[in-house]
């Protein structure tokens, strides 16, 4: 399954299963671990070399990896966000463990979610890589080595510090994540509030339960108003029980708010991208004319600013014409280097894929 034959008019995908396993880590530690088995399956099944059913197990640090490059690699684009690690924003009677069945059912359908996704993506559907995350249980990693991923899993450090140092940030990506930062805000901000209403919520409906079970003992005592106290208790009982059906629908519409939540960062990472290209072009802009300036300077035989080789050459004599010209040529071919540099990352930040994504995003709003 080649990434040029990847696109839902052809192809089904689904995370089919989720199994529990145990195996041991790089420190040789046991560990316990949930496997989701990701099926791709052939719609038109007349194409050449190509099986109509795929299986593979993956782990969900292995959907991580695959998004990791394929954020790394496409840096113009919101990938889509894979489902919570472990359960946010949970209310008492949810349970945090990463390996709670409840949990681990909604990962699944995240991860699911998340693969069709990405199949469905103009750009990301024809990745080579993300073909063979579906079709091939260990030679994938290998990919993703060749590709120089943890080079480029690298240069995103720089991004943390690049926002405050960039002089001249795009206008359209401030306000892109300007909007990411209050959706990001708002979204948490109504996730806990929900979370902590719930709490309270379960509390007052559970307390009926407790009436309801001393009607129901004082209907036992009671000979006129047995019946009545008796039909009330039932009544209480199945006013507690009925929270459970409501809070978990509730549920799954906090799932989605999740996915906005987790969309809003996708978003932010692009805007943080741009800013680190930004801040690479300006430094080499700066770099470009400081050498154009020093290279004018050894010419003119002149030096405009301070600097320490001037008060060298001021204490222990000028330099020969041969070294000031062979300084020259090496200044000319860097300068020569410099402005192809220059050129390319301002091709860069100006790729259609940058502009296409803040368009999109404006007019949807997402």
């Amino acid at each position: 399954m080649s990434g040029e034959d990847l696109s839902l008019k052809k192809f089904e995908i689904s995370v089919s299963e989720a199994e529990k396993r145990t195996g041991k880590t790089a420190m040789n530690m046991q560990e316990t671990y949930t496997a989701y088995l990701i099926e791709s399956r052939l719609l038109d099944a007349h194409h050449e070399g190509l099986s109509s059913l795929d299986c593979v197990w993956r782990r969900y640090s292995e959907f991580e990896l695959l998004r990791t490059y394929l954020c790394v690699t496409y840096p113009f684009v919101v990938v889509p966000p894979l489902p919570e690690k472990r359960a946010e924003f949970v209310w008492h009677k949810l349970s945090a463990d990463n390996m709670d069945p409840d949990f681990v059912e909604r990962r699944r359908i995240g991860l699911e979610n998340f693969l069709l996704r990405v199949a469905s993506h103009p750009v990301l559907c024809h990745d080579k890589i993300f073909a063979s995350f579906l079709n091939q249980e260990n030679g994938w990693k290998d990919a993703l080595n060749e590709a120089g991923l943890q080079v480029k899993t690298d240069s995103r450090l720089k991004s943390l510090s690049a926002t405050f140092r960039v002089k001249n940030p795009d206008k359209r990506f401030t306000e892109l994540k300007h909007y990411s930062d209050e959706l990001q805000s708002v979204i948490s901000h109504l996730l806990r509030v929900r979370a902590r209403v719930a709490d309270r919520l379960y509390g007052v409906y559970k307390v009926h339960g407790n009436y309801g079970r001393v009607f129901s003992e004082w209907s036992a005592i009671e000979k006129e108003m047995g019946d009545g106290l008796q039909s009330a208790g039932h009544h209480m009982d199945v006013y507690a029980a009925s929270i459970d059906d409501i809070l978990e629908e509730e549920e799954h519409y906090a799932d989605q708010l999740k996915e906005y939540l987790f969309y809003a960062e996708a978003l932010r990472a692009v805007c943080r991208k741009h800013e680190l290209m930004q801040y690479d072009l300006e430094m080499s802009a700066l770099d470009l004319a400081s050498k154009k300036q020093q290279c004018e300077e050894l010419a003119t035989g002149t030096v405009r600013t301070f600097s320490l080789k001037g008060m060298t050459s001021k204490l222990f004599g000028q330099e020969t014409p041969e070294q000031r010209e062979a300084k020259m040529k090496l200044l000319e071919e860097q300068i020569e280097e410099g402005q192809e540099q220059v050129k390319v990352q301002n091709e860069e930040s100006r790729m259609p894929g940058w502009r296409s994504n803040v368009l999109r995003i404006r007019r949807t709003g997402t």
